[in-house]
């Protein structure tokens, strides 16, 4: 059986990886969609597709589970939503979620959708994750460490650190 888990990994923590674990006891192959993939280079979203796509596949080496990353640019258009990430990813039996939209629009659909357990939601979120990255704190424990190697590879630091700055004067 092969399962669907989207989010958009920015970046990819714990929280997901324990999620990903969790997800593993249940199918066979899983489909790792990137939301929000044209998104890049804002604070928000300082990661691009490729960059998550890293992140993933090394976070994802010792993991017992064949894996496929597709990357899932956003569609205005909930009511076909399902329909455009079935047509960018291998089929799927089942969908992982717990964002209330999707799993209505994965319902509507006719597919089945399994809500997860939430792992140390308190501090595994990615907000306050980039806001540590920000301040270039306390982060380091929060995600894998093949994750750590990418965002130091690729200057995500500097980035994330730059695109939220603000260019007021402060007056």
């Amino acid at each position: 059986m092969r399962g669907f888990y989207i989010g958009r990994f920015q970046p990819y923590h714990e929280g997901h990886h324990h999620m990903v674990a969790e997800i593993a006891e249940e199918v066979d192959e899983l489909v790792l969609g990137i939301g929000s993939a044209g998104d890049s280079h804002t604070e928000r979203n300082p990661f691009t597709a490729g960059e998550r796509i890293m992140m993933l596949t090394k976070a994802l080496v010792d993991v017992d589970i064949v894996t496929y990353a597709v990357p899932i640019e956003d569609l205005d258009r909930n009511s076909v939503w399902v329909s455009h990430v079935q047509s960018m990813c291998p089929t799927f039996d089942v969908a992982y979620s717990n964002n209330p939209l999707v799993i209505q629009l994965f319902h509507e659909a006719g597919v089945e959708v399994r809500r997860s357990p939430m792992f140390r939601r308190e501090v595994l979120e990615g907000t306050d994750i980039r806001d540590k990255m920000i301040d270039d704190e306390g982060w380091r424990k929060l995600v894998p460490d093949p994750v750590v190697e990418v965002v130091e590879e690729i200057d995500g630091i500097e980035r994330i650190q730059r695109v939220s700055a603000s260019d007021s004067n402060g007056e």
